[in-house]
């Protein structure tokens, strides 16, 4: 699974790293239509529930005339809040959509049709369980183990920084929905909520050591593809597999980065007893 990452880049620094047009959303842009772009402080410890950036493909248009539009960074809330949910807190049981049935499941079937997404990130971060005599077991998801609960009280947990080795940002494959807010007035922009989800996949080797599941990243040759809304259905199954988990490096870090209040760019840092901080490959 993906519960938390790191992303310290500012609106101009992602233009630039995902190839996006200068933009400025003018200030009546409809809430209703397409998502906000605002500028978030640099965040090492994301949790859901925060805003988060996400790079989008062209916005919906009424025709078929012309060209595409250019792909654009937005503003999106982590944790995917359905478009019949009743509540907006259901959004922090969505943090992620499993790559095996987002296709189907109704929570997320319309958006990974329609609505997929880019979601920047410096590195994310995982956990492996540590037991109380010092053995060390990769983490599972309650989605596919019974003794999930009771196996992660009974164990500490080491904290791992995965992210690619030239440092660049991870593009982690997204799918996002808009939600609006019966208790807030329609003509209030808070009245639309959109929210996003990071589809995840089986650890790979190398990977799974820590935990059992990992986010797709999409390589940059495929965010073309994977942003398109005409790719089809074997193309994106196609793409959901190709993590480039070659170009990664692992860090074990500080269990600081267990507590969502520490937010700073030294939870990024490797332990220096694993290596003389130098990042550890895969490959």
């Amino acid at each position: 699974m993906c519960g938390r990452y790191a992303q310290s880049r500012n609106v101009h620094q992602l233009q630039l790293a995902f190839g996006l047009p200068e933009q400025a959303l003018p200030e009546e842009a409809d809430p209703r239509s397409w998502p906000p772009l605002e500028e978030l402080e640099p965040d090492y410890n994301i949790s859901p529930g925060r805003p988060v950036y996400a790079v989008l493909g062209p916005p919906p248009r009424a025709g078929d005339q012309g060209p595409p539009g250019p792909r654009t960074l937005h503003t999106l809330r982590w944790g995917l809040v359905p478009s019949w949910a009743k509540d907006r807190n259901v959004g922090y049981r969505m943090i992620n959509a499993r790559s095996e049935t987002v296709a189907d499941k109704p929570a997320f079937r319309t958006a990974y049709r329609r609505r997929r997404c880019l979601l920047p990130a410096d590195a994310y971060y995982e956990w492996q369980l540590v037991g109380k005599d010092g053995t060390v077991q990769a983490s599972t998801s309650p989605a596919t183990d019974p003794q999930h609960k009771k196996r992660k009280a009974k164990a500490d947990k080491k904290p791992y920084s995965i992210h690619y080795r030239d440092d660049r940002p991870l593009a982690m494959a997204g799918i996002f929905e808009r939600w609006r807010d019966p208790e807030v007035p329609e003509d209030d922009p808070a009245a639309w909520v959109w929210s996003c989800a990071v589809i995840t996949t089986g650890a790979a080797p190398g990977l799974d050591h820590i935990h059992e599941r990992m986010p797709v990243v999409v390589p940059p040759e495929d965010w073309a593809a994977w942003l398109d809304p005409a790719s089809g259905a074997d193309e994106l199954a196609h793409l959901l597999g190709e993590t480039p988990v070659d170009r990664f490096a692992v860090d074990e870090v500080s269990t600081d980065v267990n507590t969502i209040k520490n937010n700073r760019p030294d939870l990024l840092e490797p332990l220096t007893d694993t290596g003389g901080g130098e990042p550890g490959t895969l490959f």
